[in-house]
This record gives C-alpha cells, sequence and structure tokens, in this order.
C-alpha cells in the first residue's frame, strides 16, 4: 500500500474505535439504566452515570423542532458534511498527520451521535454527568457521551495543532526575512 494513502487511512481507525465504544457504552446505559435514573456516582457528586435522552444537539438546542426537521438537520446534513470531510481530508495534502487523527476523532464522535439520531427516535443517549460547582448557574455540566468527549477533547486538540502550526510559519517567515535582509 502507498505511504501516503497508508497514513491517510491509519487514523480512520480512531473513527472505528469511538464508534465502537460510543455505541457499546450507549447499548449498556440503555439496558442496565431506566431513563432519568441516576445508577452511579463516582467521586460523590462530582461524576455521575444518568440515563438521559437529548434529541437536540449541545444543550438540547432544536430539541422542539419536528421529527422530520430534526433527522435532516440533525442527522442526514452533517452525515453528507462527514462524508465530505473525509473526501477532502484523503484527496489532499492540507493536514499534518496529527490533524488527520483529530480529524478522525472529532467525525469518529459525530458518527456516533449520528448513529443515534437516526435509529433512535427517544434521541441521543447521554449519561455522564460532571458537577460543575455552580459557574455560569449550572449546578451540573449538561449530560454528555463518549462521542461528545472525542468531539470536545479532538477538537481542543486541533486548534491547538493550528496554533502551533502558525506560531511555526511565523517565526519560519521571520528567519527568512532575517536572512534576506543580511
Amino acid at each position: 500500500m502507498n505511504k501516503n494513502l497508508k497514513s491517510k487511512l491509519l487514523p480512520v481507525s480512531l473513527s472505528v474505535i469511538i464508534v465502537i465504544l460510543d455505541q457499546l457504552t450507549k447499548w449498556l446505559v440503555v439496558k442496565n439504566i431506566a431513563v432519568r435514573t441516576q445508577v452511579i456516582s463516582i467521586f460523590g457528586k462530582y461524576v455521575q452515570l444518568i440515563h438521559v435522552r437529548n434529541k437536540g444537539v449541545a444543550f438540547s438546542f432544536m430539541d422542539g423542532l419536528p421529527d422530520t426537521a430534526r433527522s435532516l438537520i440533525l442527522g442526514i446534513i452533517p452525515l453528507i458534511i462527514i462524508v465530505l470531510i473525509y473526501f477532502f481530508m484523503f484527496k489532499g495534502n492540507e493536514f499534518t498527520n496529527f490533524q488527520r487523527w483529530v480529524i478522525c476523532g472529532i467525525l469518529g464522535g459525530g458518527i456516533g451521535n449520528i448513529i443515534d439520531r437516526l435509529f433512535r427516535p427517544d434521541g441521543v443517549v447521554d449519561f455522564i454527568s460532571c458537577y460543575f460547582f455552580g459557574i455560569f448557574g449550572m449546578e451540573y455540566w449538561p449530560t454528555f457521551n463518549v462521542a461528545d468527549c472525542a468531539v470536545v477533547v479532538c477538537g481542543i486538540l486541533f486548534l491547538i495543532s493550528f496554533i502551533f502550526q502558525s506560531k511555526g510559519k511565523v517565526e519560519n517567515q521571520a528567519e527568512k526575512d532575517e536572512s534576506s535582509a543580511n
């Protein structure tokens, strides 16, 4: 296999792992914890496992949309966007290897939640609840899942990679400017 293609394909394994972990944990929650029931407290009140459903996106945004519109806006359109991102990631060489990995982490999380939106009529299964110390008036952060964790963590890493990449370009340009001035 072409080394360039292999370096682009290998990060897709992260997407697959995240989807499997996400769906497995959601299956375990659905099978073992009744909806709106708290089962396990970890570190007292700081981390809790609770089974809730979210028909919307982050913070239940768009929860009130009719089912057909919600399926289209939150399921089909994001799925098309994910396919396009994978396509452009394989087509070009704009991303570093690290960026490909974190993009695949984001996409894996997106796919995990899209599966719920398309195949779970009651909404996305969320189950991790964290104490938030009353910050922004919230005692607890909105409940989330493995897919949400992947999207947030990989999204932050992606932004950090761009900051370091941009800093490196600025430093390289300054060195070039300095050497051409001499």
